[in-house]
């Protein structure tokens, strides 16, 4: 800190810059300075538009070195939370669903316990994305539906891959419950799903058995059958699990 007369004025900060930007404990460090930088970014007490402090400044408040600073924020910017303006400082970048998604299906892609967690993740969400568009589902989008099947049973016929219209048939149901959020996060989801499903849908028999898992849903859609869309939407899911699983043996993976 400032000492007395120095002529260097310590800055003001807020009640939750002095809880999150103080002194640190644990081993290593750069990671905790990121993860305290980051939930101060998210929350936009560092708001967009602003530098963030000086790399002297976060090593004073933190109590740590500048090195462990540095290292910090170069991990923040290999993420895309901030970006480094040369002669003007660390700046907070425009949050967008695609610059957090990227680093995260990269990860997936190498992390066989987040695969797993990420078709938990499917189970929690899916189903009832199902059981809401049962309920809500107009002729107009079961139409749409069988559109997406329709493509998808002719690209199975010619031998083509029908990765596109796999992750467009979620992407149909989640219109179909007519809730934005739902279809935001379907988004989201199809984003981190692209691996799993180049991985699974190579498996012998597998892209008929999505397109039958397909079909049982639309057709409980069609009877606006809740239970049922529910139902068959977990058990789609629960296949791709297990095939996951056997791919995920099958190459080594533990």
């Amino acid at each position: 800190m400032p000492s007395p007369g120095s002529g260097v004025k310590a800055p003001r900060v807020s009640a939750r810059q002095s809880r999150l930007i103080g002194p640190l404990k644990k081993t290593r460090i750069h990671e905790e300075i990121a993860d305290r930088i980051r939930q101060l970014l998210l929350d936009e007490t560092l708001p967009h538009g602003q530098p963030l402090p000086s790399e002297r400044v976060l090593a004073q408040r933190f109590e740590v070195s500048r090195g462990s600073v540095r290292d910090a924020l170069r991990t923040l910017e290999t993420l895309g939370l901030i970006e480094m303006r040369h002669g003007q400082g660390t700046f907070p970048r425009e949050l967008s669903v695609d610059r957090l998604v990227t680093p995260l299906a990269s990860v997936l892609t190498y992390r066989r316990d987040l695969q797993t967690e990420l078709m938990d993740v499917r189970r929690m969400f899916e189903p009832g994305v199902a059981r809401v568009a049962a309920m809500r589902v107009t002729d107009a989008d079961v139409a749409e539906l069988q559109r997406v099947l329709d493509r998808q049973r002719r690209k199975l016929a010619s031998g083509q891959s029908a990765i596109a219209e796999d992750t467009a048939f979620h992407t149909a149901l989640a219109h179909a419950t007519h809730n934005l959020v739902a279809v935001r996060l379907m988004e989201t989801l199809n984003d981190l799903l692209v691996e799993s499903r180049k991985l699974t849908l190579k498996r012998k028999g597998r892209p008929e058995r999505s397109l039958d898992g397909h079909e049982k849903i639309v057709d409980a859609l069609r009877r606006r059958d809740p239970d049922a869309a529910e139902r068959a939407m977990h058990s789609h899911i629960d296949q791709i699990a297990e095939l996951l699983q056997q791919s995920s043996k099958s190459r080594g993976i533990s």
